[in-house]
């Protein structure tokens, strides 16, 4: 079995129009439309079993559009969706129930897009309170390259998170995600600072495109329980992202845990 963790899809209507504005502003050039639909059929074309979908909202307003959608699309046997909310909400605690009351497993954060920092206290109180409700929370980590500015999640910000959300004394294990192995073209920082503690690691997008010895380097250090496979499609190709990790010098064990134990495990599967 075969889980990405970590997809995007848009509404038919402003899919692509999304996807050029995005591409026009990283450089990367999207494999498919951005719906659904395609998607599917990237996981199909791939030998994918099931994507999970991580919606991003980029201002409070649209909270309810945005996961509205993510509620229709986890009613589909191949996706499993998690919800989004914005640092800005004026009453978070009310939304975060209200994603859990939706069957939504989680909630993206993007501090980038949201233009806010992942150690701000209006996202220590969403990631408190998602927490203790039972969502998995999972952020994009290190540089973005469709975004200018100061890197808003860096393992120094990430290490303030995990002291602030757990006053200093983290669980053995936790439902926390950092996309991007960690950190996006920080990997030797992650390495240092965040490899061993109970959170994990996708490889969205660092799977295709990340040298293998860099992406060795990071399941070693951070260790094979705490990684999650993930292509961050439409942005990268599943099955090209499948076939990186079958190549990597993995034990059966870890390749199993990588590809779909860890995720099943942490969603409660």
């Amino acid at each position: 079995m075969i889980i990405d963790f970590h997809t995007h899809v848009f509404p038919g209507k402003i899919a692509e129009p999304t996807i050029n504005f995005l591409s026009s502003k990283s450089g990367y050039i999207p494999f498919g439309n951005g719906t659904h639909h395609d998607l599917i059929a990237l996981m199909d074309k791939g030998g994918i079993d099931k994507s999970v979908v991580l919606p991003v909202v980029t201002k409070p307003t649209q909270f309810a559009s945005v996961n509205r959608f993510a509620a229709e699309l986890n009613n589909s046997e191949r996706l499993w969706c998690f919800g989004g909310i914005h640092p800005e909400d004026e009453t978070p605690e009310v939304h975060l129930d209200e994603i859990k009351k939706m069957g939504l497993y989680g909630i993206k954060l993007h501090p980038d897009y949201q233009n806010a920092f992942i150690d701000d206290e209006k996202y220590i109180r969403i990631i408190r309170y998602a927490l203790s409700i039972g969502l998995a929370v999972i952020t994009h980590a290190g540089v973005d390259d469709g975004c200018d500015g100061e890197v808003k999640c860096t393992p120094d910000r990430f290490l303030r998170v995990m002291d602030k959300v757990f006053s200093g004394n983290p669980p053995d294990d936790t439902r926390l995600i950092l996309a991007h192995a960690g950190g996006f073209k920080m990997y030797s920082e992650v390495i240092e600072k965040l490899s061993g503690l109970p959170l994990y690691f996708d490889l969205a997008y660092v799977a295709q495109y990340t040298e293998p010895e860099t992406v060795m380097s990071v399941i070693h250090a951070h260790g094979a329980d705490r990684i999650l496979f993930a292509s961050d499609s439409p942005w990268a190709d599943p099955g090209t992202c499948a076939e990186k990790i079958r190549q990597l010098p993995l034990t059966a064990e870890e390749q199993e845990k990588i590809l779909s134990g860890n995720a099943l495990s942490l969603l409660g599967k």
